[in-house]
């Protein structure tokens, strides 16, 4: 199944006001910072070397605005070409001209918050009763509606109504890790994946080749640069090992980091005149998984119902008790857990190699990649030592 990327079907509905960075892999050349403008990719390596160093200027966005202006931001090749590569099933690769999209982000760390949803929240709290056996997730599901009703919903995490619920709910022995996340006063944040391993619009995602109740995750991401500013936002895929973390928590690096399994992108829309954290807020995501037998998942997730503000998850992940000098890239979690039966009744949904995930939302576009095993997809091996030799290379340090 070819993922046939065009213009109009990935970039944002208002595309042409939009500020819009990206990385691309440019054979004999390297990674190379970009923005969008019109139907062609313009490099930017004359106002930063990198994203995260792009992410540290006053203003990001009208500095690119600015090199976009006046020329100085010289076009690389056509933005349908480049898409045209990102499939790597039809890629020239480094024998040909074109080239490809990369993650949008570079040295950040890649951040992720959790159970930021009732909806997700109450998954969770599934996955850990259910202890990964995807077979039991519907009883305990029904059981846990019946105690838990309603309860959870309005209730502001860390708030005086929040300990109230949460000794109601150890009285019935409800209770959970999850919920002290969920409606705590700390959130969680945990580190996805290492800075340069996530993959772009395209690439293949990764599942554990031992996982057998799987999912995607379909994510608002913010661009934060060292001084915990937020400068941008893009789309994501927290892919996630449902099998994995129901085990046991302490398996959480395993059920979340493993090759291929971050996608981000397509690309960074910069915070302007046009577009800011209000307008994140008012995101509705939607998911589609197109499977090779043929079968469809649809999904949503609204921004307009997560629990903790965007810029408190901020807050909460950097600050005076932790920093990030190259910036972070931070996933705000989903209300998306699916429970649609696809290998049999009672088993929910998981993913089969050959997925295509397709997640969007008007103002920034489709991130959608296909899905294969880890031990099938491209191995990572362009880390922060290789980046500095090309760029050292390129004259740009």
């Amino acid at each position: 199944m070819t993922l046939s990327l065009t213009a109009s079907s990935v970039l944002p509905h208002d595309s042409s006001q939009a500020t819009l960075i990206g990385r691309v892999w440019q054979p004999g050349v390297g990674p190379v910072l970009v923005a969008v403008l019109g139907d062609a990719l313009h490099d930017l390596s004359g106002v930063a070397p990198t994203a995260s160093q792009l992410f540290e200027l006053d203003d990001p966005a009208g500095a690119v605005q600015r090199a976009l202006a006046d020329g100085s931001a010289a076009p690389v090749a056509s933005l349908q070409a480049v898409l045209a590569q990102a499939d790597p099933a039809t890629r020239a690769g480094d024998t040909g001209d074109t080239p490809w999209l990369l993650a949008p982000c570079d040295l950040q760390a890649l951040k992720a918050s959790g159970v930021t949803f009732i909806a997700s929240l109450l998954e969770r709290v599934i996955e850990e009763q259910a202890r990964g056996d995807a077979s039991r997730a519907h009883s305990i599901r029904d059981a846990l509606t019946r105690i838990l009703g309603d309860n959870l919903a309005g209730i502001v995490p860390g708030s005086a109504q929040a300990a109230s619920v949460k000794e109601a709910l150890l009285a019935q022995g409800a209770w959970s890790q999850y919920l002290e996340v969920g409606i705590g006063p700390y959130a969680e944040i945990f580190t996805k994946s290492q800075p340069l391993s996530a993959v772009g619009l395209g690439a293949d995602i990764g599942i554990h080749p031992d996982s057998v109740w799987n999912n995607p995750e379909p994510e608002m991401v913010l661009a934060v640069n060292s001084r915990g500013e937020v400068v941008g936002a893009t789309l994501g895929n927290d892919v996630n090992l449902r099998d994995f973390e129901g085990r046991s928590a302490l398996l959480l690096g395993k059920a979340k980091d493993n090759n291929a399994s971050c996608a981000i992108g397509p690309f960074i829309r910069l915070f302007d005149a046009h577009f800011g954290i209000a307008d994140v807020r008012r995101c509705d995501l939607s998911l589609r998984v197109d499977g090779p037998e043929g079968f469809t998942l649809l999904g949503s997730s609204s921004l307009s119902k997560i629990s903790r503000d965007p810029l408190d998850l901020v807050s909460q992940a950097a600050g005076p008790n932790h920093q990030y000098p190259d910036g972070f890239m931070l996933f705000l979690g989903t209300m998306f857990a699916p429970t649609q039966d696809r290998l049999g009744p009672g088993q929910g949904f998981t993913h089969v190699v050959g997925d295509v995930v397709r997640i969007e939302t008007p103002a920034l576009g489709a991130l959608v990649n296909r899905v294969t095993h880890s031990d099938k997809a491209p191995p990572w091996t362009y880390g922060i030592a290789a980046l500095m030799r090309n760029l050292a290379g390129r004259g740009l340090l």
